[in-house]
């Protein structure tokens, strides 16, 4: 029986375990990425492990998200990330260098190795070919200090793209459609494959696009092949020895398969506030929009731009709409200059903002009050824009472009305008000015650390029995944006988790913080998909530090899962949904953990109400000693 692309990679980087989906597996990881927002605490955890320098093939420390420097907090942060990647042997991507996936993708990813990156869009890099994994920061600080990689092996799911894109469709529609099909909680627990005829049509920018929205989906990884289209891309970035061809095995097996014609696919959007709310524009209607923003890891590529710029050349942005563009790069942003397309965009009424993430992750342009805003990025949670009250739609540059210029939501077909191609170039401009690669080790480095980088906190050993009031109780579909909110307010904070804290779920209870600390401990109960979203690992190290013991829910996304059993809270699962609805928030409930997590079924009485229900854990034996060991951090320590 023939393998897949992910049964290939993984083959080859197995370390232990059996690739049997459902078994917990380990792999080596080849090479690691950070960005500031999650970096900061990844680094201090590296520290703590008291490794001399990185074991990995290659690790990139990017600065691309809290580049808004409205106090010192995020300044000093950088030049703490800047002089630990100088003494570990980590290449620093300074701020204006560009968006971690999308400089990754031009500059360093390759075809058949293995990245782990401490963001949930990592799996952009399966766009050329490479198995790209989001995880949490002390996850990718144990990958750098050599150590393997843990996950349940995931299903495989094949999808078939038939056919050509048709004129002002583009590779956002293909995964707008995939969430459409699947949800964003179809991905949970299996890697996306792509193939079929029609992929040959796609550039390694467009399947980088529909790769890095896998994370919506819930997915582990999204891969495409690696192919002569591949190996064109690597030619031009100056790269083209880490090329390797990348294909299935005539004869590979899939748990599910799936088929799109390119061609039936229209303009769509998906509508406020998930990323699966999917319709064609056409049937949205069109609604009258007060902000367009392009860019983010999806839609800041060249080709992305490019179809931006002929959209707007000779005509002016609509006079209600605010119109915002980020380039993904330096690279793209020197090409878009170079070829006269910036001056297109400027002449028609777009702000130009710096290549970082921005907005996507409400970090400025927040819309004005109740306003609407289409945006080309992945995430169109409620709260994300900065604004609480706003509605962001999801969609294409092009409906983005044609948007703007009307003023309304837009299908672009029904502008009139010609198609638009857009060729890449046959060598990009590859200038590293912006990289900054690490002296030879043993060079003598000084570590700076601002006054608002704190130690990180300690988890403690699991207790032999937990009671404790359930301080919330949350329906379906939470995201860490609720549990440990992005914005120019919060980012700051992300290297002092005792001041970040206190803003925990603060969207959804501002009393939370308040009432855990008075509890002293606690236990939330949440729906189904508890902790989907970013990577971030501040959505369980808040928590854990106001107190919080345990999260029962009906189901858990991947990464927040790893996150929570890392910090040494214990993630449960009802096993019976329907016990959800005997539990408020209130009641105290009490768990007996002295069989130390051997069974996989416990019970827990609800001691308010005189009930008890069954829940179960699904950890592994090696999940099981993370927890009674207090985290990872202190399991690491232990073991190493």
């Amino acid at each position: 029986m023939g393998q897949n692309l992910a049964e290939k990679i993984l083959s080859r980087h197995l370390i232990e375990g059996r690739m049997v989906p459902g078994e917990e597996i380990a792999i080596r990881i080849d090479q690691t990425l950070t960005q500031d927002a999650t970096g900061t605490m990844a680094y201090l955890q590296f520290e703590a492990m008291g490794i001399d320098r990185v074991r990995t093939k290659l690790s990139v420390s990017y600065v691309d998200h809290n580049t808004l420097q409205t106090g010192f907090e995020n300044a000093d942060d950088h030049l703490f990330l800047q002089s630990v990647a100088a003494k570990y042997g980590i290449v620093f991507s300074r701020p204006g260098n560009g968006i971690c996936h999308q400089v990754h993708l031009e500059r360093f990813a390759v075809p058949g190795t293995t990245l782990l990156g401490s963001d949930s869009h990592t799996p952009t890099a399966g766009g050329i070919g490479a198995l790209a994994i989001g995880a949490g920061g002390l996850e990718v600080a144990v990958a750098m200090a050599g150590g393997p990689f843990y996950f349940t092996m995931p299903e495989v799911i094949r999808i078939n793209l038939h056919g050509r894109l048709s004129p002002w469709v583009s590779a956002k529609d293909v995964i707008l459609e995939v969430l459409r099909l699947l949800t964003v909680k179809g991905g949970v627990g299996k890697i996306i494959e792509y193939g079929g005829d029609g992929v040959k049509t796609l550039s390694v920018p467009e399947r980088a696009t529909i790769a890095n929205m896998g994370a919506e989906l819930g997915a582990t990884a999204s891969i495409f092949p690696s192919d002569e289209v591949t190996r064109a891309f690597l030619r031009a970035q100056g790269r083209e020895e880490d090329w390797v061809e990348l294909l299935p095995d005539p004869d590979a097996v899939y748990s599910q398969v799936l088929d799109i014609d390119l061609g039936s696919l229209e303009p769509l959007v998906a509508q406020p506030h998930m990323p699966d709310r999917v319709a064609r524009v056409r049937e949205v209607g069109p609604i009258k929009v007060d902000q367009v923003a392009i860019g983010s890891c999806t839609n800041s590529s060249y080709a992305d731009l490019m179809r931006v710029a002929a959209m707007l050349k000779g005509r002016r942005v609509h006079p209600e709409v605010s119109l915002v563009i980020s380039p993904g790069s330096r690279q793209v942003f020197y090409l878009l200059a170079q070829n006269g397309a910036l001056a297109d965009l400027i002449a028609a009424g777009a702000r130009i903002l710096e290549c970082a993430c921005g907005p996507c992750i409400g970090m400025g342009q927040a819309p004005p009050s109740g306003g609407v805003s289409v945006r080309t990025f992945n995430r169109n949670f409620r709260g994300r824009s900065g604004t609480a009250d706003a509605s962001v739609y999801l969609a294409g540059p092009e409906v983005a472009a044609a948007t703007a210029l009307t003023g309304v939501l837009t299908d672009p077909r029904d502008l009139g305008m010609p198609p638009i191609t857009v060729t890449l170039p046959e060598r990009f401009p590859v200038d590293d000015g912006l990289l900054i690669f690490p002296p030879p080790a043993g060079t003598e480095v000084e570590i700076r650390r601002g006054p608002n980088i704190k130690p990180l906190p300690a988890a403690q050993p699991l207790p032999e029995e937990i009671s404790a009031p359930v301080l919330l109780k949350l329906g379906d579909n939470i995201t860490t944006d609720d549990i440990s909110p992005a914005g120019a307010k919060y980012l700051p904070l992300r290297s002092n988790i005792p001041a970040l804290a206190e803003h925990a779920f603060e969207g959804i209870d501002p009393t939370f913080a308040g009432r855990a600390r008075e509890a002293g401990r606690g236990i939330i109960v949440g729906g189904q998909n508890y902790g989907q979203g970013s990577s971030r690992e501040h959505a369980a190290l808040c928590p854990m530090y106001l107190g919080i013991k345990a999260v029962i829910a009906k189901s858990f996304a991947r990464i927040h899962r790893s996150n929570l059993i890392n910090f040494g809270i214990l993630p449960l699962i009802f096993v019976r949904e329907e016990d959800y609805e005997g539990v408020e928030q209130g009641d105290v409930l009490a768990l007996d953990l002295r069989g130390g997590l051997e069974a996989e079924v416990l019970t827990i009485r609800n001691v308010t109400r005189g009930t008890s229900f069954q829940v179960r854990h699904g950890l592994s034996p090696r999940q099981r000693r993370i927890l009674l060991a207090g985290g990872l951090l202190n399991y690491t320590k232990q073991h190493s």
